[in-house]
């Protein structure tokens, strides 16, 4: 990844990888569209970023890895699911060399909408 660069959306974050590197970007955003629908998808810290009523998820690639950001919440939910790969506190490193787990990534995103719109149906109530 290029530091230097201000990517302006994410199309230009995605085309700056090789080709397998983009196909996977390609489709971890997919999955979060798809799932997220309505998100907006923004450039944050760098990286492509998804917002519903909230930061959802962020993802990344690096050189042997693509980084996915879903909040401690996200990681401690599906803690038995995530154990095969490394973690840190919000993060998740799925292999470049292993193929996109697609459905443990739809299921944290499922998990951050939801938890997204409690968090603001919890707000609401409060201002009542």
């Amino acid at each position: 990844m290029n530091s230097e660069i201000n990517f302006s959306n994410v199309d230009e974050y995605i085309a700056q990888f090789p080709d397998d590197i983009q196909q996977k970007l390609l489709k971890v955003r997919a999955i979060v569209k798809e799932n997220a629908p309505g998100a907006e998808e923004v450039i944050s810290y760098q990286m492509p970023a998804y917002k519903l009523h909230g930061i959802l998820v962020y993802f990344a690639a690096f050189k042997n890895h693509i980084g996915f950001y879903a909040t401690p919440s996200a990681n401690l939910a599906l803690q038995a699911e995530l154990s095969q790969y490394k973690m840190g506190k919000g993060s998740i490193q799925f292999p470049n060399s292993d193929t996109l787990p697609e459905t443990l990534i739809a299921k944290l995103v499922k998990f951050k909408v939801e938890e997204n719109l409690n968090k603001l149906a919890l707000k609401k109530a409060k201002k009542k």
